[in-house]
């Protein structure tokens, strides 16, 4: 195994045509003792011996992207414990990934045992030689998704959330939906689901009510296909001239989908964007509502702690505390779980308004009616559309 600093995502490239000034270059041997370490592993040309000027400036985007950030929370969040669970490595190590699909020479699944601390998304992780031979991704529903490239099967793996609309309809499918029950909690769709939002309907990533047929995967117009032909690989950023191609506008946020208003405001000027964000205001809205007033308990969200929604029994507008913890909502009923739920997965994913729009509007004008029928009150009044 090799060790490659983050040099060369700082070190400007010589060029021939004009001599670095010595007084301006840095002492490389101090400046690398200060740089941050990523293991390289042993990949074919991603040995540090072998590696050429294009593959520095993919190194180099890389290494300042967040899958080399060996310090956020996606990967240092399990430092302390020394090692990470077998479930959690398959995206929050490349040793992990690699495990899970038998790149490694293992049968392909979880992890046999945890995996050290300190790996990250690095190169070996979409450039495994073996990475062609994976012909499908399970989704969390247990849906086979078929890839088409090693891109998509990378991109699909880690990207497609922890629970689905299927456990969901499973956790919440019997007794009375508006009676709180106390075996349910809430499901937590996890974190960066863009691949399942972009997969629609057919990964059922999110709660699907009865009676209702959604859209399946966002096709966007060739050649923008997967996920990279908007993401840059290594960077991870969006390429905006891709969007020029057939947009107005190189701003995906700015972007609209259709002349109408989803969200009741009329204004056909913002982007699509801006009617699935108060889309979803309306819906925790809507849902505070109903817990105060069908299941009883005051529901708080706090996105910076698991398991994100608590109670407050009191109304004081805090989390009501037990033995120093904040005390999570216990007041779930069927109807609420399945609307958090679908909450939490499209708001997971930043994006989902270029994902697949279509989808994230379904699930919360859905989400939306179920709850404010139920307690009688009529949603035409806010316009909005599915």
């Amino acid at each position: 195994m090799y060790v490659f600093g983050a040099l060369l995502a700082l070190a400007p490239v010589a060029s021939s045509a004009q001599a670095p000034d010595p007084v301006a270059t840095p002492d490389i041997e101090a400046l690398a003792e200060q740089l941050e370490l990523y293991v390289m592993p042993r990949s074919g040309p991603y040995r540090p011996d072998q590696i050429t000027i294009a593959q520095q400036a993919a190194i180099s985007a890389w290494a300042r992207s967040p899958h080399a950030d060996a310090r956020s929370e996606s990967f240092a969040h399990w430092n302390e414990e020394g090692e990470i669970p077998p479930a959690c490595a398959v995206c929050h190590a490349g040793a992990g990934f690699r495990s899970y699909h038998g790149l490694d020479g293992s049968a392909p699944g979880l992890p046999a045992a945890p995996l050290p601390t300190g790996g990250v998304v690095d190169c070996a992780t979409c450039h495994d030689p073996n990475l062609g031979r994976v012909t499908e991704v399970r989704m969390p529903s247990g849906v086979m998704h078929p890839v088409a490239t090693t891109a998509e099967t990378a991109c699909l793996t880690c990207h497609q959330g922890r629970a689905s609309g299927v456990q969901v309809a499973q956790a919440t499918g019997a007794g009375t939906v508006d009676t709180p029950d106390p075996a349910l909690g809430f499901i937590n769709p996890h974190y960066a689901v863009a691949g399942a939002v972009w997969l629609g309907g057919h990964a059922q990533g999110g709660y699907h009510y009865p009676d209702r047929t959604y859209v399946g995967r966002f096709f966007h117009a060739r050649p923008v296909n997967t996920c990279v032909s908007c993401h840059e690989p290594h960077s991870l950023e969006v390429a905006e001239e891709t969007c020029r191609t057939c947009h107005e506008t190189g701003t995906p946020a700015d972007i609209r989908i259709a002349r109408q208003s989803y969200d009741g405001s009329g204004n056909l000027g913002q982007g699509i964007r801006a009617d699935i964000a108060a889309n979803a205001a309306r819906l925790l809205s809507v849902m505070r509502d109903y817990a105060a007033g069908v299941a009883d308990t005051a529901l708080l969200y706090d996105g910076a702690r698991y398991p994100y929604f608590f109670a407050d029994a009191n109304g004081d507008g805090q989390p009501d505390m037990a033995d120093g913890r904040a005390v999570a909502f216990n007041a779930w009923t069927p109807r609420l779980l399945r609307a958090a739920y679908n909450w939490k997965f499209v708001t997971a994913d930043p994006g989902a308004y270029a994902h697949n729009p279509h989808y994230a509007l379904e699930l919360l004008y859905d989400s939306i009616e179920d709850l404010a029928v139920s307690m009688g009150q009529d949603i035409s009044v806010w316009g909005l559309r599915r």
